[in-house]
């Protein structure tokens, strides 16, 4: 099958919604990225979260919500906010980590949920539960399987690191035989649990890593009838840089009211707006979006200030590659 590589760029009018509706989790995983000091320790109830999502409805624009946590499954009400966020307009996701509690398959309906993704970090239990934890392998891909069969559309986020970057390519027969749509692919971030480790750099992957690998196997999965995602990272020599908050609607809410722009910034207090009494209020002061304005040769000003060892430079100390925004993604499929 011939597939095509499409760079995603930022549509005009098209708006995500990244909710979490709470941050806690049954599973402790190496390289999450919830911060409660600054994402909070609240759940939301269910009145709250309709009342937050009718904040960011625009009937003239396409908007697509994601559910996150934490685990948002853990939320009882989740079937609920799927119903309601449909019902109003959005295009609805689901991100788990595949426990899937409440028996959310029976309370919910592909009627009403358009994707339930489900987040696995290698190809069997010995690359993927020392991510996640044991025996969370098993319980993933016995639930996709319930899903699927339940007739859900279902897709998998898959996260590189230097843990699991060498057993990416394994992944596309797993997910071929398990009838999965769509595989996220993304890199890891410097955030939350990442920065705690011994030596948070080493985490991360090459350049040449990334783009002798990930291309490829985007590349064998789109062949094999899955539609495939991954973030540009590093910009093409020539291509211009575009940062989403500039040119696009990108909102990342968290319990405590903060919503970013921006998700390089959410272990910080720059946040653009904060919902206070059910209203979304620009907030004052030196914020993320002020950032977002600077032009540099590095491309991404955030990933300069707060990932400076992804990028490298020459002997007269210019960069050697530009940082894209990452909100730009590529696809195959």
């Amino acid at each position: 099958m011939k597939t095509e590589l499409r760079t995603v760029g930022f549509k005009p009018g098209e708006r995500n919604v990244f909710f979490h509706i709470l941050t806690a989790c049954n599973l402790s995983c190496s390289h999450c990225y919830i911060n409660p000091e600054q994402h909070g320790t609240q759940t939301l109830s269910k009145e709250q979260i309709v009342k937050w999502l009718v904040l960011f409805v625009d009937p003239d624009k396409d908007t697509n919500v994601i559910f996150l946590g934490g685990e948002p499954t853990m939320h009882p009400d989740l079937a609920y906010a799927v119903k309601a966020a449909k019902e109003a307009g959005f295009f609805v996701t689901v991100d788990s980590n595949g426990y899937l509690f409440h028996d959310l398959l029976k309370r919910s309906s592909p009627k009403y949920l358009d994707f339930l993704s489900f987040s696995l970090d290698g190809p069997d239990s010995l690359i993927n539960d020392p991510i996640r934890g044991e025996g969370v392998f098993d319980t993933c891909v016995g639930n996709i399987k319930e899903a699927v069969r339940q007739g859900y559309n279902v897709s998998v986020i898959y996260t590189v690191s230097s843990r699991n970057i060498d057993h990416l390519e394994r992944m596309v027969p797993l997910l071929k035989k398990l009838k999965v749509k769509k595989f996220f692919i993304q890199v890891v971030g410097l955030r939350g649990t990442s920065l705690q480790s011994a030596d948070p750099g080493k985490i991360q992957v090459s350049r040449e890593q990334w783009l002798e690998v990930v291309p490829e196997v985007a590349r064998s999965a789109a062949e094999n009838g899955i539609h495939v995602t991954y973030p540009t990272v590093f910009l093409p020599p020539g291509e211009e840089f575009q940062c989403a908050g500039n040119v696009a609607e990108n909102f990342f809410i968290f319990p405590n009211g903060r919503v970013y722009q921006c998700p390089l910034c959410e272990d910080h207090p720059i946040h653009s707006y904060q919902i206070e009494n059910d209203k979304l209020i620009k907030t004052k002061g030196l914020t993320e979006d002020r950032f977002f304005q600077l032009e540099i040769e590095e491309g991404c000003v955030m990933n300069k200030l707060l990932q400076p060892d992804t990028i490298e430079y020459d002997q007269k100390g210019h960069p050697l590659y530009k940082i894209s925004c990452c909100l730009l993604k590529q696809e195959r499929g």
